[in-house]
């Protein structure tokens, strides 16, 4: 392991710009990781905000998609609601199994490529990282449908406030997961509080005799002529849009690293609270906007005598909580700010598990390594910031719409939920093979473990047996309305992760050790390219002597007459204690004429390993970058493509770099810094060596 010092000795302090200090908060050291574990009462609204906040669009979504028929169809409502609640009943106890089973943090992922092979496993993974960027999407959007709600006049910036949320996200999550509990704790636990007030409320004021009355309840609606195959259909998709309410189930077994120990147990039961405040929620709210009448239509113009042009459709939160408070009281703005925030903050529980499933796909070699490291916070930085880009592009291309963005949402839930509950039935059932009914009689232990094996496996098929079939209802239902854009990420992402991993298998076997190496080649030589004599170079002498190569050579390649002369000369004035050699250059190429020098020194004196040192600028702005060290870069780049050459990188900060690093390059190099004279072990040349080669490089 290397350890880079500065020229006095001491350990390099890295610094990060201030701007970045300002925004994400000082660099946190490895030994703080196990401080960043979450304990229950703020996991539960970084993993199941998505969750909860669900609840605010599903019950919308379900009764607008019924009342496609009319108001006739919100009959099905009540039976298409239970139907609902069931299945996140099952999903929850069937990811309890998973949790105990796979805590390692890869979720459907892990069972299914651990129990189904390969290919399940990254179509899993597909589906997974293509639904947490629709989470952030459809949760931004759904957050910013409610604040216009509650003020209309910002309806003409709906994405510029997206993308200002995202970015805000971004920046919150990159300060680390134990900051970001703390930001989202409260707007969450205010919105279940406040959506739980107001649903009593509700039912309070209906068992009274003065049931709420929403805004939209005066508007009737133009119904489509339905035949009896349509209507089946109809009550379908409003199932599968109300099945909304079950995505982020999936980010607490992906999370389970970020609990604190019991790790298992407080997995499983922050995903049994969120499922049962997210059960209770959802039903309460449908059941209030039932009695409400809320009519909240797929396209506004067909509400009779709504002003579809002019004013924005309220959120049936909004409507409820006008109904039962008042519009424009103050509980009725805590609601909607409750909602808003939660809403917004539901893209979190992406934010979390996205990269969180990125290290274990780089881990596993489906996913560039970048992926599974740790920025200055202790958190996956990188798979957050990708997170960010992908979901700012999913906004401004669909205009933040969310009655568009949820036709492309869920779909890669119930396929993750499928496979991964299909994986589960094959676990249990080789963990019962592996322990037979006659051990069982025998041991109580193995009686103990083929029991909950049986438990896990009923529990896993009836799971299995409902995603899958939700997953066709979802698929026939959402295909046609945009869902086919996400059946062809899937698959797209899927071959992508396959092309890493034989990418990573093959520079595996290229570089593993398979047979005897030979060390040692005869002979050591240091080559400093020059261009000017100026500190920067002297600087680059200086290490290049510290080295103590056998030999050490300076290289100056001229593409004009007279440059090589004057150079020489000043060289001889400087009393420079290395060689310079002239390497002439009619093409006016730069790397080409070393490659051949190194060539014709080795045909001469051996197979030598090579050093060439070059100086490097250090700078401060951006915009320094463009003005130094290209041509550096172009020769470092040809050069390393030569066997046996080393290429070191001699730094010389700029005073614009005290910006950044605050410090700068020291006046003087070598002995001079030290106040020591410089005694040459070799004699200088009394007269420069020139080399004439004009061979054409290789491009």
């Amino acid at each position: 392991m290397s350890s880079a010092v500065t020229t006095d000795g001491r350990e390099p302090v890295e610094e990060s710009p201030r701007a970045k200090r300002l925004l994400l908060g000082d660099p946190l050291t490895s030994e703080k990781l196990d401080d960043q574990l979450l304990p229950k009462r703020r996991a539960l609204p970084i993993f199941a905000s998505d969750a909860l906040s669900s609840v605010a669009y599903a019950p919308q979504e379900l009764l607008m998609i019924l009342l496609i028929g009319g108001t006739a169809f919100l009959a099905f409502s009540p039976g298409v609601a239970v139907a609902v609640v069931v299945l996140l009943i099952v999903v929850v106890l069937s990811y309890r199994q998973l949790i105990k089973a796979y805590p390692s943090g890869g979720g459907d992922y892990e069972v299914a490529r651990t129990n189904l092979g390969e290919v399940p496993g990254v179509v899993v993974a597909s589906a997974l990282l293509v639904d947490y960027v629709l989470t952030v999407a459809v949760s931004i959007a759904s957050g910013v449908d409610n604040i216009i709600s509650a003020i209309p006049e910002l309806a003409p910036f709906r994405i510029e406030f997206a993308v200002g949320f995202v970015i805000l996200l971004v920046i919150v999550n990159l300060r680390g997961v134990r900051e970001a509990s703390f930001a989202f704790a409260i707007p969450t636990y205010v919105f279940i509080g406040s959506v739980a007030v107001m649903v009593v409320v509700a039912l309070i004021r209906t068992a009274l005799g003065d049931p709420p009355i929403a805004s939209s309840a005066e508007y009737a609606v133009q119904a489509e002529e339905l035949t009896q195959a349509a209507t089946i259909l109809l009550i379908l998709r409003a199932f599968s849009s109300g099945c909304s309410a079950l995505t982020g189930v999936e980010a607490v077994s992906n999370g389970v690293p970020a609990f604190r120990r019991p790790k298992v147990k407080n997995a499983q039961w922050t995903l049994v609270l969120m499922g049962g405040v997210a059960i209770v929620l959802f039903s309460g709210l449908t059941a209030v906007g039932l009695i409400s009448g809320i009519h909240y239509a797929e396209d506004p113009c067909n509400l009779v005598g709504f002003d579809c042009v002019n004013d924005p459709q309220p959120s049936l939160m909004a409507q409820i909580a006008a109904a039962t408070f008042g519009m424009g009281s103050i509980p009725f703005f805590i609601v909607q700010a409750a909602t808003a925030c939660v809403l917004l903050l539901a893209a979190n529980t992406a934010f979390n598990g996205f990269p969180l499933l990125g290290s274990v796909l780089a881990r596993d070699g489906y996913a560039p390594k970048a992926l599974n490291t740790r920025g200055d916070r202790l958190v996956f930085s990188n798979g957050m910031i990708i997170l960010g880009l992908a979901a700012i592009v999913v906004l401004v291309v669909y205009q933040a719409n969310l009655t568009t963005l949820i036709q492309l949402y869920i779909i890669g839930v119930f396929v993750s939920f499928s496979l991964g509950q299909i994986g589960m039935v094959r676990h249990w059932r080789r963990e019962l093979r592996q322990t037979s009914r006659v051990e069982a009689r025998r041991d109580t232990r193995a009686a103990a473990e083929r029991r909950s094996a049986l438990t896990g496996l009923a529990i896993n098929s009836t799971g299995a047996a409902m995603t899958v079939a939700v997953l066709v209802i979802v698929t026939a239902t959402k295909f046609v309305y945009g869902a086919w854009l996400v059946f062809l990420a899937i698959p797209v992402l899927a071959v992508l992760m396959i092309g890493v991993n034989r990418y990573y298998r093959d520079v595996e076997h290229e570089i593993r050790i398979d047979e005897p190496v030979q060390y040692g080649s005869s002979g050591d030589i240091a080559l400093i390219l020059v261009s000017r004599l100026q500190k920067p170079v002297a600087k680059a002498v200086d290490y290049a002597l510290a080295a103590k190569h056998d030999k050490t050579i300076a290289l100056h390649v001229s593409v004009a007459g007279d440059d090589g002369e004057a150079l020489q000369q000043e060289w001889q004035d400087q009393r420079m204690p290395v060689p310079l050699v002239i390497l002439e250059s009619p093409y006016r190429y730069y790397a080409g004429p070393v490659a051949e020098f190194i060539r014709q020194y080795r045909e001469k004196h051996g197979s030598a390993v090579v050093t060439v040192y070059l100086p490097q600028y250090i700078v401060g702005h951006w915009w320094e970058t463009l003005l130094h060290n290209r041509r550096a870069r172009r020769i470092a780049q040809q050069l390393m493509l030569i066997h046996g050459v080393t290429i070191t990188l001699v730094p010389w900060l700029l005073d614009s770099s005290e910006l950044i690093y605050g410090r700068r390059s020291r006046p003087l190099p070598g002995q001079d810094r030290a106040g020591r004279p410089f005694e040459p072990d070799i004699e200088a040349p009394p007269i420069a060596e020139r080399s004439s080669l004009e061979a054409r490089p290789d491009e």
